[in-house]
């Protein structure tokens, strides 16, 4: 794991291409999936509906990719801390998330530029079926006063 912290988050200077953030383990709740898909606007019934899930084929309701991009950002900033601002989030989904599993999400910086003061980082969220989540973060870190 990487980066001493400071009152705003991390310190550009301790990030190193290599570390790795650490692990967090989101349980994937029925509530989860149907308040954040209505949070986000998205009536799919597929995101809140199980009868009509199953009719469309699926095993049960599943999680929307604006919850999936949610937690990706919350996680990436959650490591950053709260001053890192967020350029860039591409993310593509695998496995649906359905309630009852558990993901868990895994990070590593794969760059760095020191003069636009950014991380890239790479973020994998997994559950019990395979990768639900993969994508990239570009993260600005804030200027720490010497």
């Amino acid at each position: 794991m990487s980066g001493a912290g400071t009152t705003t988050g991390l310190d550009l200077a301790t990030v190193s291409v290599g570390d790795t953030l650490p692990e967090q383990q989101v349980p994937i709740t029925r509530t989860l999936i149907v308040a954040t898909a209505m949070a986000s606007r998205d009536y799919q019934d597929v995101h809140h509906d199980p009868a009509l899930a199953q009719e469309r084929g699926s095993k049960d309701i599943f999680m929307n990719i604006l919850t999936s991009n949610g937690l990706v950002d919350r996680y990436a900033t959650a490591w950053a801390g709260p001053a890192a601002r967020v350029k860039r989030v591409k993310i593509r989904l695998g496995a649906p998330n359905y309630p009852g599993d558990t993901m868990v999400l895994r990070g590593e910086v794969t760059a760095k530029d020191d003069a636009a003061r950014t991380v890239d980082l790479k973020v994998v969220g997994q559950n019990s079926l395979g990768p639900h989540v993969s994508g990239t973060v570009t993260l600005q870190l804030p200027e720490v006063p010497a």
